[in-house]
């Protein structure tokens, strides 16, 4: 079963901007609630959505970097990745399995 896969500002550019795969970015931080709420979703989006669609999480307390890059101002902060850009993106409270499989799929067919 694949995991969900740990970014940080040395290998964001790398792991998500190059990745041949979609990535769905999860910008969160231990203290945050609703981001902890997300972390089992994220488990089961990776397992399903294998080969498919890379799901990574990134640490805002860890990577500062990279969250002022894509000016995350609140966490839980979604990005939808494809080829390099910024396809759409989701912040605040964490979105349902559901929500988030309509959404993959809508932003990444």
């Amino acid at each position: 079963m694949a995991e969900v896969k740990k970014a940080n500002d040395a290998n964001f550019e790398a792991d998500v901007m190059q990745s041949a795969l979609p990535v769905l970015v999860d910008f969160g931080a231990p203290w945050c609630g609703p981001c902890k709420q997300l972390d089992p979703i994220m488990d089961e989006l990776a397992g399903d959505f294998d080969g498919k669609v890379s799901i990574v999480k990134v640490d805002i307390q860890e990577s500062p970097g990279t969250a002022a890059k894509f000016g995350v101002m609140a966490v839980p902060t979604l990005l939808f990745v494809q080829g390099g850009e910024v396809k759409d993106q989701i912040t605040g409270s964490a979105p349902s399995k559901a929500k988030l499989e309509e959404k993959l799929g809508s932003v990444f067919s």
